[in-house]
């Protein structure tokens, strides 16, 4: 359905022979999965004021329902052809995009709020519930609108959007120290890195006129010599604040306590969803808007990707398998590890063609099925083991067989070993990438940064199926007491289920993976 907003008739009249025609264009089933996503948050914090305490797990099942529909909505937009909020003014540039990467990243981004809130369903008992469930759908309605945004002020809101209920969810267990530090210290430096990022684009409209994206990218193919250092500095700035988003290095230093300080389905929801946010943004600024500085950004993100994996392999070694050590700590620096080979297509797409970004976007989707998946055995361990040490997962497949198995699988996946031939398929895509444009130095750091993850994923995956004899021998009495079997939760156990089903199915035919993600922005 589409409808024409436009000023009072009168007015057009009397304007017609001094301005262009100025038209702008709703075409709801376009931004009905993001408007979707913002509505049911809406009625989700109503509904929350009238439900009893006994009753409150429905808002839980309400949000499992507004996320299923809100994929549902993305079927009929799958031609990938609609564009939305555009202002004619000689040439056309639009708002909002529902292309092919954008449908893409949504489903990314909603399918992985989907499975935070399956795991959310039997954690949140201690949680305020309304709001819960409200900022968690907020968010997700700002991730989903991002990879739409096509010019920089949407962009912008939609990132805060995504962001700032992120900053509640991280602080939301009530009087938890722990929790409390790690909001202030995420939202503090995303405040700064925003705020960077702001200055950016505000040289980027100085210099160009303009915050459409395609607008953007044509008039820097022509910038006066005075411009050109100002045009430079914006882009930079620019390219900072989505840096930090993506937890590249230097810009990492918030995750590890922002993911240990975190309700475990929040911690799983940003390695994921709030990951994906920063590279849409950063793709589309790029690409899009700023071809032009190819080779001003080009080498910058390449020397993030390799400064990132190097920092969080080498900080993920030091997660030893002892009493001290926190699992969630190390699957957060594993996070910041793989955000540098999602970088590597990006900096691949400034030396050859935006097609290199479709390996990103691959690497997401494999990524995100697999940390999710990894992320909730560590909810089940949790429940028994609360402090989820990596002490603590010995012998889990003596009382858990499959849930060890299942971890086993993702944790091979992420080091790109067989029997998880997705985490492989997709690490050969973005070697793939950095060498066909001629970035070898990029790929031997890879190289070298993969076979740094194999110990500590392997070493991991080692514990899982030690004995209960070894274990004690080795570091005596388990810290959490004797491990005792609980029947798992329908909820979780489901998401268990539906990531290692897809995990398997990709690694059966991970072609479907490189064709689903398959990119062009232009």
């Amino acid at each position: 359905m589409t409808a024409d907003l436009s000023t009072a008739p009168g007015a057009l009249t009397a304007a017609a022979d001094t301005a262009p025609s100025v038209v702008q264009t709703v075409d709801w089933l376009a931004i009905a999965p993001p408007t979707l996503t913002a509505l049911a948050a809406l009625l989700v914090l109503v509904a929350d004021l009238f439900l009893p305490e006994h009753r409150k797990k429905l808002l839980g099942y309400g949000t499992l329902t507004a996320l299923a529909a809100a994929l549902a909505l993305l079927i009929p937009l799958r031609a990938g052809d609609r564009s939305t909020f555009c202002v004619t003014t000689g040439a056309q540039a639009c708002s909002y995009t529902a292309d092919h990467f954008t449908l893409v990243i949504q489903a990314l981004v909603l399918g992985g709020a989907f499975l935070t809130a399956l795991l959310s369903l039997d954690d949140t008992r201690k949680l305020p519930a309304g709001e819960y469930w409200f900022l968690l759908l907020a968010s997700a309605a700002g991730a989903a609108l991002l990879p739409a945004s096509r010019d920089l002020a949407t962009l912008v809101v939609a990132l805060e959007v995504a962001s700032l209920p992120a900053f509640a969810l991280v602080g939301i267990k009530r009087g938890d120290r722990r929790s409390s530090e790690a909001a202030l210290k995420f939202f503090l430096s995303s405040v700064v890195a925003t705020a960077v990022m702001l200055l950016g684009v505000s040289f980027v409209y100085a210099t160009t006129g303009t915050l459409h994206l395609t607008e953007i990218a044509a008039h820097l193919d022509d910038v006066p010599p005075v411009l050109d250092t100002l045009a430079k500095t914006g882009v930079v700035l620019t390219l900072v604040g989505f840096a930090f988003k993506t937890a590249a290095a230097p810009f990492h230093f918030w995750v590890p306590d922002t993911y240990v300080g975190a309700p475990l389905p929040i911690a799983a929801y940003l390695s994921v969803v709030g990951k994906t946010v920063g590279f849409s943004g950063l793709i589309l600024v790029t690409v899009i808007a700023f071809p032009s500085y190819a080779d001003v950004w080009g080498p910058a993100v390449a020397v993030l990707a390799a400064l990132t994996m190097t920092v969080g392999n080498v900080a993920a070694l030091r997660q030893k398998a002892d009493r001290a050590r926190s699992a969630v700590r190390l699957l957060a620096w594993s996070s910041v590890a793989q955000a540098g080979y999602l970088l590597a297509p990006i900096a691949a797409a400034a030396y050859s063609s935006d097609e290199q970004i479709g390996s990103t976007v691959a690497y997401a989707l494999m990524y995100a099925v697999v940390n999710l998946g990894a992320f909730a055995v560590a909810a089940l361990v949790a429940r028994t083991k609360p402090r989820n040490r990596i002490a603590d997962y010995r012998a889990l497949y003596a009382t858990r067989p499959l849930a060890a198995l299942a971890l086993g699988f993702f944790l091979l996946c992420l080091a790109g070993l067989p029997p998880g031939i997705i985490g492989l398929f997709a690490k050969v895509t973005v070697f793939s990438a950095a060498v066909d444009a001629g970035l070898g130095w990029l790929a031997v750091v890879m190289a070298v940064n993969v076979v740094i993850a194999l110990y500590y994923y392997l070493q991991w995956t080692a514990i899982l199926f030690r004995s209960p004899e070894t274990a004690e021998a080795t570091t005596g009495p388990p810290a959490s007491g004797t491990p005792h079997r609980f029947r798992a939760p329908a909820p979780l156990t489901t998401a268990i289920v539906l990531t290692t089903a897809v995990g398997v199915l990709l690694s059966g035919a991970p072609q479907l993976v490189l064709r689903f993600a398959a990119v062009n922005l232009f």
